[in-house]
């Protein structure tokens, strides 16, 4: 799962833009502090994208992309209420991908977003057909073949079944599924993953006992073959 994260000391705006990234399938860490973000910026991090207010407590965005710079080339989206030209040039010179005046409208950030984050679905279609089953990607449905029947999967099922695919054949162990669609801030259970296969063979399955697509290896993880 792509992961952006977001720096923004205004609470309401942070929250509107975490509700629709994650709408978007995105994984988002909010952070509001400069001084927070800097202390990550400066190790290792993982993420696909980070969108950062220029105007922050302590460290301020201009800073923070530089800091950025001097370790990674990943996409930086600066918002801020400094919209003059000098402003833009300044985010920009910094090291800056895009520049968006606030107010925005959302719609023009998702596609901003959309067209500055890489892709991770290189080789995944819109579609792909499990046995007797098609999953949709796009509308999250799975539509029996043979029955017409459709049930609905949730984003976190289709974000597994679509690492499943990219990895077909691997063997990919209950952590890396966890870091990939949970993210390495998040806690859940290695049986919360053993529920969802679970789950995937009822939907998929002939024989769930006696899987051929989604196969259980001991002591590590799964592995998915078609």
């Amino acid at each position: 799962m792509q992961r952006i994260c977001v720096v923004e000391d205004e609470k309401s705006i942070g929250s509107i833009l975490q509700m629709n990234l994650e709408l978007e399938g995105y994984e988002v860490e909010l952070i509001d502090d400069g001084a927070v973000a800097q202390s990550i910026f400066e190790l290792d991090f993982n993420f696909e994208l980070i969108i950062l207010d220029v105007m922050l407590p302590h460290v301020n965005g201009i800073d923070l992309c530089k800091i950025i710079r001097k370790k990674s080339a990943v996409p930086v989206l600066f918002l801020s209420a400094k919209g003059a030209t000098s402003d833009r040039i300044e985010g920009l010179k910094a090291g800056g991908n895009d520049y968006l005046p606030k107010p925005f409208d959302l719609e023009e950030m998702l596609l901003r977003v959309a067209a500055l984050i890489p892709s991770d679905k290189k080789g995944i279609k819109d579609t792909v057909i499990i046995g007797n089953k098609t999953v949709d990607f796009k509308s999250f449905d799975v539509k029996d073949t043979v029955n017409g029947n459709t049930i609905q999967l949730s984003k976190k099922e289709i974000a597994l079944i679509q690492l499943f695919i990219k990895k077909e054949g691997e063997v990919i162990s209950r952590t890396e599924i966890l870091d990939e669609i949970w993210g390495e801030n998040h806690f859940p259970t290695t049986r919360t993953i053993d529920n969802y296969i679970l789950n995937f063979r009822k939907i998929f399955e002939e024989e769930p006992k006696n899987p051929q697509f989604f196969h259980s290896v001991r002591g590590v993880g799964y592995k998915f073959t078609l």
